[in-house]
């Protein structure tokens, strides 16, 4: 029997919570994870009509990028939308779930989804974030060491990039004595020790710390396990905001924002001033992206496409890239279909439906 956790805990795998922006409420928000799932509905956002799309399909869990809640509720009294989409979720035993910042701040998630649609290439995080990493080392007798290291590998160490596996070894001596208290794995109590050890190291994502001193702990031979854990301040390559890419080949600058405006289904698009020349390195940024102009500026792109900028930020451009607004609803749409495909890739017999309403609050004549 699968469990709405089963799924929760596919898509926190993917897009782990701790990667979520400070001000965010990704997570379960209304619901029973225990709860046996009869079906998923996935929406950009949620509201009372989508709800009702659920419950018309006879799902009992909705996924949405935007959460429905981001600030605590006082009540639950029905006096605005949000009040009703909570009240109508509970009555009816749907799970609410959002999948936010978080996916927005992984290299697979929403900015890549984006970059695929334009057909960019060498993609890469436009602004990297600093201060997730965290290194282990720890010593281990020679004999042990591949049994511990894989043990720490299965609880997620060691991963660089595209390269799993990894980690630095170097060979020394091991010194101690036991006391009476002590039940030695090598060596006995009174008797100085000296064994030939492995000095480990591995990297891996701060949240994964519990786990992986606990994987490390229980394959480790050793009574008494010496180990250091340091806080890493390098960038995170697979994590941050934002996402660059190479066009095939340089385009005009016009015949570009056509092909956006196709690709994107757009109607229309706010730009900046457009360029002589022609563009080929591309940045992107999914909702809101304004805060992310100095970037885009920094590593040399020739436009940078967004939402949700405010008039006296267009001049932040200042004839050194295209900024090009497709609105907020516009450039996270295919975010249903990113989050669809991912279920779709480990649950190939769930009931699993996109929502066929349009929750966009915004438009145009």
């Amino acid at each position: 029997m699968l469990k709405i956790k089963d799924i929760i805990d596919y898509l926190e795998k993917w897009a782990p919570l701790p990667y979520q922006e400070s001000y965010d409420n990704s997570g379960l928000l209304t619901g029973n994870p225990q709860q046996e799932l009869k079906g998923a509905l996935i929406s950009l956002d949620m509201t009372e009509e989508v709800v009702d799309e659920a419950i018309a399909q006879g799902c009992n869990m909705l996924i949405s990028h935007h959460p429905i809640i981001f600030r605590g509720l006082k009540s639950l009294t029905g006096k605005n939308y949000v009040e009703r989409t909570v009240i109508k979720a509970i009555k009816n035993d749907i799970a609410l779930y959002a999948i936010h910042t978080n996916l927005d701040n992984v290299h697979t998630g929403v900015n890549r989804k984006i970059a695929e649609k334009i057909g960019l290439k060498d993609l890469s995080i436009l602004d990297k974030k600093g201060g997730l990493l965290q290194k282990l080392t720890f010593f281990v007798p020679k004999e042990s060491t591949q049994k511990v290291l894989s043990a720490v590998y299965e609880a997620g160490a060691g991963q660089i990039g595209n390269y799993d596996n990894c980690s630095f070894r170097v060979q020394g001596t091991g010194t101690f004595k036991p006391n009476d208290e002590a039940d030695p794995a090598i060596g006995k109590q009174n008797r100085q020790e000296e064994v030939e050890e492995e000095r480990i190291e591995v990297v891996f994502p701060g949240y994964r710390s519990k786990a992986i001193l606990h994987a490390m702990l229980n394959a480790h031979p050793y009574e008494e396990v010496a180990h250091f854990l340091h806080n890493l301040e390098n960038e995170y390559q697979e994590t941050g905001s934002g996402m660059t890419g190479y066009l095939e080949s340089p385009v005009d600058a016009k015949e570009f924002l056509l092909t956006l405006k196709e690709k994107m289904q757009l109607s229309c698009i706010r730009h900046t001033a457009l360029p002589e020349g022609t563009i080929q390195k591309v940045a992107v940024c999914g909702g809101a992206g304004s805060f992310l102009l100095p970037a885009a500026k920094g590593v040399g792109a020739d436009i940078f496409i967004t939402a949700d900028f405010k008039y006296h930020e267009f001049f932040d451009a200042e004839g050194k890239i295209v900024i090009a607004d497709i609105g907020h609803y516009e450039s996270e749409i295919f975010t249903k279909e990113l989050i669809y495909e991912k279920i779709r890739e480990n649950f190939s017999n769930i009931a699993l439906y996109l929502s066929k309403i349009s929750t966009n609050p915004i438009s145009y004549v």
